[in-house]
């Protein structure tokens, strides 16, 4: 079912901030809340993502942080929408598709937690997002990117329900994998990003949390539509 537009002159130049674990619905939500909006979506992590890929292309390998820093701070990533899709391409290459192998999602957290790394990355994510009028989403998004967001949002779900959403994601993908392997991977991740010494995974503690377990994606953009409605004046 289409989402509404929404026409809200009062959120001219806001910055709405999510974060979360991986399969917590937040890239899906986010983009879908940013056409709402009409608003610009950065999916912080698909940097990350373009970065890793880019590297394991090259030969850098995922442990090299002086080299991955190098790399961070000379490349190109932008984001073009395309056909109502946010496509992301680093160099010029449309690396959309090739970001979401089980390659790169098994190498993303080790890159992405590099300081020099996180560094360049952010300061470009700070860049993108300068103006305002933007849906920005990551896992150090309301902590880190943009602690001065106005509105920020915790998504989260089971390990399981988490697990069955990268699951049919993958399927999409043409990726064959196992719900065990994807409930393996997303353990695994949730303790690098967590633990990992520079930016890692954590609540802002004035973020909304939402669980969004039993809920649709529909669901989670409107119950935030209405929250913004509640609490921007």
């Amino acid at each position: 079912m289409p989402l509404p537009k929404y026409n809200l002159p009062r959120l001219k130049g806001k910055i709405i901030a999510l974060d979360g674990p991986a399969g917590s619905g937040k890239s899906t939500t986010a983009q879908l809340l940013a056409r709402s909006l009409g608003y610009v979506y950065l999916d912080t992590g698909a940097m990350y993502r373009a970065l890793t890929y880019f590297a394991l292309k090259i030969g850098v390998p995922p442990s090299d942080g002086v080299k991955l820093t190098t790399l961070a701070k000379n490349v190109s990533i932008e984001f073009k929408t395309e056909n109502d899709q946010n496509n992301i391409y680093i160099n010029g290459e449309d690396v959309t598709t090739a970001i979401r192998t089980p390659e790169v999602t098994r190498a993303v957290s080790e890159v992405s937690a590099h300081r020099g790394v996180r560094e360049a990355v952010v300061a470009q994510q700070k860049e993108i997002g300068k103006n305002g009028n933007i849906v920005a989403e990551g896992r150090d998004t309301t902590t880190v990117v943009f602690p001065q967001a106005d509105l920020k949002i915790y998504l989260d779900a089971s390990v399981e329900i988490r697990a069955q959403r990268r699951l049919l994601d993958m399927g999409k993908l043409g990726v064959s994998t196992t719900f065990e392997e994807q409930v393996e991977d997303i353990k695994r991740r949730d303790d690098f990003d967590s633990n990992r010494r520079h930016s890692p995974l954590q609540r802002a503690k004035d973020a909304y949390y939402v669980d969004t377990s039993n809920m649709t994606i529909e669901e989670q953009v409107e119950w935030i539509i209405n929250l913004i409605k509640k609490l921007v004046k």
